[in-house]
């Protein structure tokens, strides 16, 4: 008997239409002999079972339901393939939780912790996981701006610390563009992190649960065109992403033993992409997360395909681990 599976996609951030097209990849890729697949959409305004002729029809909220021509529709798993809030922050996997809906990302914890650029960070930090140096600030704190200079130098990165896709993220070069950095980053966020430059090799590191296993993906080297990875460099084709990275033997070892080490400590499930930089030849996080971009031409299923897992076999699998 065919399982039904609700792929949640969308989202409440700046991150939705890319969420969307990772949803719907999933969609049109999934085993058909084995789920029957549904798109389901969710917005601060709406959430709703849209079908192939795009009628949209309102999810019940107290068991994550639908009712369609008078039939009610169960879900056997959610597979989650939202970005940035409120699926990858924590709060639908606390949801799913409560009713007991098996989901394919990882813990609500894991999420709300990941999620958080600067305790995500902190977490780490006494496990002996190396990271830039850093500097946080809080909308309505005071800006002291040789402070974060003499702390972070120059140059640096202003991130808003909740968000995804190089959403309000800025490279400063000189002390006169640090506050109009920090505006920027305070449109997506309340929260800031501003982080030294590292000057190096940057890569890409995919983890996932695999056949109950934690199995590290083949690393994706990224060589961008523009001053950092930033949205343009990452959906507009600014970048190059060289899978597998060029890395010597230690430092493939180096930043494979780190990834894992990290996705084992949080207790992570599910799919997870972590960002490093190599600075004298050892791997600095920048960050963790946990609903990676699954299109096509997406990070993560560029790694798996070199790991010889197709996206079928993928999102299979990541089904399978929920179930189980």
């Amino acid at each position: 008997m065919k399982k039904n599976i609700a792929i949640i996609m969308g989202g409440y951030s700046s991150e939705y239409k890319i969420s969307l097209k990772s949803g719907n990849v999933v969609f049109e890729t999934l085993d058909a002999s084995k789920y029957n697949a549904y798109r389901i959409h969710i917005f601060k305004d709406k959430w709703v079972y849209v079908d192939v002729n795009d009628a949209e029809f309102p999810i019940d909220k107290n068991d994550f339901s639908v009712t369609v021509k008078n039939k009610k529709i169960t879900f056997d798993c959610v597979f989650n393939a939202i970005h940035g809030s409120p699926g990858e922050d924590g709060f639908m996997q606390g949801y799913f939780e409560l009713i007991n809906m098996p989901h394919t990302s990882c813990g609500m914890y894991q999420a709300t912790l990941t999620y958080n650029k600067r305790d995500c960070l902190s977490t780490l930090k006494p496990y002996g996981i190396k990271t830039a140096e850093s500097f946080y600030i809080n909308l309505g704190d005071i800006i002291n701006e040789d402070a974060i200079i003499t702390k972070v130098g120059l140059p640096c990165f202003v991130k808003a610390n909740k968000a995804g896709s190089s959403f309000g993220i800025t490279k400063v070069h000189k002390k006169e563009d640090l506050k109009n950095a920090i505006d920027i980053a305070f449109k997506e966020d309340d929260e800031i992190i501003i982080e030294s430059f590292l000057d190096g090799t940057e890569v890409s590191v995919g983890v996932i649960s695999y056949k109950g296993e934690t199995k590290v993906l083949p690393i994706t080297e990224i060589v961008t065109e523009n001053d950092f990875f930033d949205y343009e460099a990452k959906y507009l084709g600014k970048s190059q992403e060289i899978t597998p990275a060029r890395l010597s033997k230690e430092q493939k070892e180096k930043v494979n033993t780190v990834a894992k080490k990290v996705y084992e400590i949080l207790k992570m499930k599910g799919f997870s992409r972590s960002e490093y930089i190599f600075k004298n030849g050892e791997p600095h996080l920048l960050e963790v997360n946990t609903i990676p971009g699954l299109t096509r031409e997406s990070i993560l299923p560029q790694q798996a395909a070199a790991a010889n897992i197709s996206l079928t076999k993928l999102f299979d699998n990541a089904i399978e681990e929920a179930l189980r």
